[in-house]
């Protein structure tokens, strides 16, 4: 029975965020069956971001325990930002290439973020068991701060996917920025949180520093859907 309430808790703050997503795109939305293959590739993107890290780490760009504020930055992009984002973004790639479905501005960031919390969802269900003892304290900071994070990290990934394709003029900028400007953030996500762990007396600081930056990420995207969401009502409009 406990193994259900872990996965209970692990999988609620992302069917919550996969919801919300739906529901702004319920003027046009996704057919099902894309959503539900655009969240799979989400959870095989895990094992892939591993293929990724693992090498980095073999060739020394980052440590597991990162001991200094220069490691915990390279822990944070090289251990996470980089393979897990390069790895959310191969398998976007796979789904939207050839898709059909992939007719709106709107779309990009739908299908990002499913792909991204495809990826939470799993990441969410190791941590919390392997957590075991404090999965519902674990439960809840992941579900307050690390799901939102990676709706927030797919929502810049799909935002600058779409600009690439509705846009071409500009897509070798927004092409680049698919990946650079999720890693950014993501890297500066956690890079905060390896920094508090290896410096204790600046930590209730940067704890702050880190509600604040989350806040900012949440407004970002937020913005970032209605500015779809509104282009492609004016594409609409210029039709009828």
């Amino acid at each position: 029975m406990n193994n259900y309430i872990i996965l209970l808790i692990a999988l609620l703050p992302v069917v919550i965020l996969v919801y919300y997503i739906y529901h702004k795109d319920k003027k046009s939305p996704e057919p099902t069956g894309q959503l539900v293959k655009a969240f799979l590739f989400g959870v095989l993107s895990v094992p892939l971001s591993f293929c990724i890290s693992i090498p980095l780490g073999i060739i020394g760009l980052y440590q597991v325990e990162a001991i200094s504020i220069l490691g915990s930055i390279s822990t944070a992009f090289f251990g996470a930002a980089i393979p897990e984002e390069i790895a959310k973004f191969i398998m976007l790639w796979l789904l939207l290439r050839k898709n059909p479905c992939f007719d709106e501005k709107m779309d990009g960031i739908v299908y990002a973020v499913c792909v991204s919390l495809g990826f939470a969802a799993l990441e969410n269900i190791m941590y919390l068991f392997t957590n075991a003892d404090s999965y519902l304290s674990v439960g809840i900071v992941r579900a307050i701060f690390a799901v939102p994070g990676h709706f927030c990290f797919g929502i810049l990934m799909g935002y600058y996917y779409s600009l690439a394709k509705f846009y071409p003029k500009t897509s070798t900028k927004n092409k680049a920025l698919i990946l650079v400007a999720p890693i950014i953030v993501h890297g500066l996500y956690d890079s905060i949180l390896f920094i508090i762990n290896v410096t204790p007396a600046i930590s209730g600081i940067l704890l702050i520093v880190f509600v604040v930056f989350c806040h900012k990420m949440w407004k970002y995207g937020r913005k970032r859907i209605e500015e779809h969401l509104m282009r492609d009502s004016e594409a609409k409009t210029g039709l009828e």
